[in-house]
């Protein structure tokens, strides 16, 4: 039994961390952020040119076979380095296409999924959890609204919650109005959708359990995601006490500042086994999956905020500033926190789901 990563999921990490250090460097991606853009097709085909959106497709649809684990080891690179735009909620489409029975649907559209061309997003609105959706699919049309759609002004393609916990695919088409938020987390812009009479492609109906472990899924990209920007923020936290200088000597020889790098260290290093422990689980669809996914999104989430909240006390006065830029991954953090349910929702539903 492996209880470290594989050479293979390493070399995963390390061409995704060699790429975006060349096509998404600290100074091009504050551009995108202070300029508010919605989304960054250069760093997207760049990451969808080494086979990312294809990595957990099986063999025979044209992806590499592999599976959560390692999509969610590539995903916390993408948190490390705070990467634009909806590329967890993309690929999540992507495994909903290649499990559904709906093989026109799969022909029509995954190819362009698993290469990039086509981008996509996930729209479930409601309370995130599936037996909130509220989008009506009556006679193969939507008809209802969602709040909070990552990348949602810039997808051609939408997975849609729908009532009763079904998923759906649409579009971007004349029933489906589009309207941009105000984001504090400018990496995932979000938008809000009106359906209005769409045209619907029924992937999963509403009760079926490929729904749940979709939705899995996607809590297990989220904490990976988590994971990646707090170990961010514990890295340049003990890169600058390294440096800074204070009182003829390195700020991170005080007793005080080791004590509280040492606590942060606490908090990322043990969310690295549960979130491995999670997709492991999806992937073996083993009987405590779903609670495994759900303790991982609640605790890593948390850890994500208190990390990144001690790195910029860290850092000291210019830890505040915007143009240091660890308040970007505080924005993330808040983001992953709220997306697809809060830590204390995750944390009742795994109570309820160990049967306690």
């Amino acid at each position: 039994m492996r209880f470290h990563p594989s050479e293979e999921q390493l070399a995963i990490q390390e061409a995704l961390k060699r790429t975006l250090a060349d096509i998404l460097p600290a100074d091009r991606l504050h551009k995108l952020v202070d300029g508010n853009q919605q989304f960054d097709r250069n760093s997207w085909d760049a990451l969808m040119a080494l086979g990312l959106g294809a990595i957990a497709l099986p063999e025979a649809q044209g992806g590499s076979g592999l599976r959560l684990l390692d999509l969610a080891m590539a995903v916390e690179v993408l948190g490390q380095r705070a990467v634009p735009g909806p590329i967890a909620q993309h690929v999540v489409v992507g495994l909903a296409l290649s499990r559904c029975s709906n093989e026109v649907a799969r022909a029509k559209w995954l190819h362009g999924l698993a290469s990039g061309e086509t981008i996509a997003t996930m729209a479930l609105g409601g309370e995130w959890l599936p037996e909130s959706w509220q989008v009506k699919a009556e006679g193969g049309k939507l008809k209802g609204s969602v709040r909070f759609v990552p990348g949602g002004a810039t997808a051609h393609l939408f997975l849609v919650g729908t009532v009763g916990g079904g998923l759906a695919l649409a579009e971007l088409e004349a029933g489906i109005t589009v309207t941009p938020n105000h984001a504090s987390d400018q990496t995932r812009a979000s938008a809000s959708l009106v359906f209005d009479g769409a045209t619907a492609t029924i992937l999963f109906e509403p009760g079926d359990p490929a729904v749940a472990r979709l939705f899995d899924a996607a809590l297990v990209l989220t904490a990976a995601d988590a994971l990646g920007g707090a170990q961010h923020c514990l890295d340049v936290s003990v890169s600058y006490a390294k440096e800074r200088v204070q009182f003829g000597q390195p700020i991170g020889r005080f007793q005080a500042l080791k004590h509280q790098l040492a606590t942060m260290a606490l908090e990322v290093e043990p969310t690295r086994a549960l979130m491995w422990y999670a997709a492991y689980a999806w992937d073996a669809n083993l009987p405590d999956a779903r609670r495994a996914a759900a303790m991982a999104k609640a605790h890593i989430a948390d850890r994500f905020v208190s990390v990144t909240r001690a790195a910029v006390a860290a850092h000291g006065g210019i830890g505040y500033t915007w143009e240091y830029g660890l308040g970007i991954w505080l924005r993330r953090s808040i983001f992953d926190r709220a997306y697809l349910g809060s830590p204390a929702v995750h944390r009742s539903r795994a109570a309820d789901l160990a049967g306690w």
